[in-house]
């Protein structure tokens, strides 16, 4: 029987980018892997534009909120297997540090909620978002977790944060 695991994607606002890497997650990943999302600083909503990229995908979009990290710190929160900080720390964005013993990477990519332009440049910021997390998420998907020790496992998940 395969390990099921669970990943949480943090970011700092949870309106975007930790959004889209939740549903990419749970579409792709189940019945193996669920995906939560939070943000160290929640905006309070999910940007609508981030909601069109799953859907344009097929990807289901129903019962997104943006919310705080601290639901995860609760004594009944899920037990983490995997954290991921997906903010753009070459923008000088501060990601937030998990604490605790699951396995962590930074995928940073560039904030599309911070966007400025045409209508299209907007949706091609959230576009590229949502193309690099698909990527990034399906190349973990494909690493054989169960047989890989804790130390080879956490190099390649660096490695995919940086492609």
């Amino acid at each position: 029987m395969e390990p099921h695991y669970n990943v949480l994607f943090l970011c700092t606002g949870n309106s975007a980018r930790s959004i889209m890497a939740e549903a990419i997650m749970n579409f792709k990943g189940r019945p193996r892997f669920t995906a939560y999302s939070a943000g160290s600083h929640p905006s309070g909503s999910v940007r609508p534009e981030a909601l069109h990229q799953l859907e344009v995908a097929h990807i289901p979009t129903s019962g997104f909120r943006s919310k705080s990290w601290d639901e995860f710190l609760k004594p009944d929160a899920p037990k983490l297997d995997f954290v991921f900080t997906v903010c753009d720390s070459a923008a000088s964005e501060v990601c937030p540090v998990w604490p605790g013993q699951p396995m962590t990477a930074h995928w940073g990519i560039p904030d599309p909620a911070g966007a400025k332009g045409t209508e299209e440049e907007i949706q091609k910021a959230f576009r590229d978002a949502f193309f690099l997390l698909n990527r990034r998420i399906s190349l973990f998907l494909s690493l054989p977790h169960a047989s890989m020790d804790r130390l080879a496992l956490k190099k390649e998940l660096d490695n995919i944060g940086r492609q």
